[in-house]
């Protein structure tokens, strides 16, 4: 469940994420499927933030009552689980082609990664406690699927798992932060830098940050033109899988569980 979901009918919802709720009322047959209202939902929430849902905006959004909604979501806190489920079920499980744990461990990162610039407003719903979807547990099943034949416990692969899972939401974090300052702001970084570097350089001695002065140096060149934030989630995301790979060579050798 969402981080919304005190009030929650847990019934309900579980029923509604895997499709056996009966929706509606007795009558004529729902005009939308549960699905195109999620959909519209997903559209709102990655256009004005999850703070945008609401049964009324959604309802207007697929042209209902408020009233009506609720005939297939009794609340905003189930929507809002469908809508999570949904977005999970976009992610692609690697393919034959990628035998190595290593290069399919890579390439779902880069799907979640992925996944969290498409749909930002995921990273505002508290999922400690996630929709148990069949996306969700499916998305969940493929990636315990990945460290599963190489020795290691189930505690190990969960652990594991969260490691790579926590990196990528810290990363997805840090650069949405960034395309937030630079909605606010109307500036790129590059531009904030060059418009504060003259005014540093009128203050400070360089001889006095020696390490400061190379290191920037070497970052404005490379940086110039590349995505920072991207370059950033792909290196730290191969030191995050050799840390992996490490564990998973002295679990080898070691024998301990």
């Amino acid at each position: 469940m969402s981080s919304e979901d005190s009030g929650a009918d847990h019934r309900r919802s579980i029923e509604l994420l895997w499709g056996r709720a009966e929706t509606g009322r007795r009558g004529p047959k729902p005009r939308l499927s549960v699905t195109e209202v999620v959909a519209a939902g997903v559209k709102l929430a990655d256009e004005e933030g999850v703070a945008a849902i609401s049964m009324r905006r959604v309802a207007e959004a697929v042209g209902l009552s408020p009233m009506a909604l609720y005939t297939y979501a009794p609340s905003k806190i189930e929507l809002i689980d469908l809508m999570l489920d949904a977005i999970w079920g976009e992610m692609q499980a690697p393919g034959p082609e990628l035998a190595h744990w290593r290069d399919r461990m890579e390439f779902f990162a880069k799907q979640h990664w992925a996944l969290g610039r498409r749909h930002p407003w995921m990273l505002q719903v508290g999922t400690h406690r996630p929709p148990l979807g069949p996306n969700v547990l499916a998305m969940a099943n493929t990636a315990f699927g990945m460290l599963d034949g190489l020795g290691l416990s189930g505690v190990e692969i969960d652990q594991l798992m969260h490691l790579v899972a926590d990196y990528v939401r810290g990363a997805l974090r840090t650069a949405l932060e960034a395309d937030d300052v630079e909605r606010i702001t109307g500036i790129t970084d590059e531009q904030w830098w060059q418009m504060h570097e003259p005014l540093l350089g009128d203050l400070i001695d360089r001889g006095d940050f020696p390490h400061l002065v190379r290191v920037g140096a070497e970052v404005k060149t490379a940086y110039r033109g590349q995505n920072v934030q991207l370059a950033h989630f792909e290196f730290g995301l191969q030191r995050v899988l050799d840390g992996v790979e490490a564990y998973i060579a002295k679990r080898a050798t070691s024998g301990d569980r």
